[in-house]
């Protein structure tokens, strides 16, 4: 995913906190803030230190990117959010990842039908 479409600045991140609505599942928890004059969304990647080590993080973060590339056709573009990933995905498959994500992205209107 290119630069463009990621959150990076830690002003953006706070404000999607701060300003944005959140729906969670037991895998994933979004934040998700409007922005109408936005050309396309823009996406911030959390992974903490709890789900293992850093290869762990960076392996749980390259699967929530793949799974989001291939959903980029069918999410809003004017948005910003963030997925927030929790323990129990860790030792979850690639398609129970994308499923899961797909379920939340619905819920908080992310992922259109």
């Amino acid at each position: 995913m290119r630069k463009s479409y990621r959150v990076k600045k830690e002003e953006d991140f706070q404000k999607v906190f701060m300003q944005g609505k959140s729906c969670a599942n037991r895998q994933f928890v979004v934040y998700v803030i409007d922005k109408p004059n936005q050309v396309h969304f823009r996406v911030g990647i959390s992974v903490g230190k709890k789900i293992g080590n850093s290869v762990a993080r960076n392996w749980v973060k390259r699967r929530i990117r793949q799974s989001l590339t291939e959903l980029k056709p069918h999410l809003r573009q004017d948005c910003d959010f963030i997925v927030i990933a929790r323990p129990p995905i860790s030792g979850v498959s690639m398609a129970d990842t994308k499923n899961n994500l797909m379920h939340i992205l619905r819920l908080a209107h992310i992922l259109l039908a």
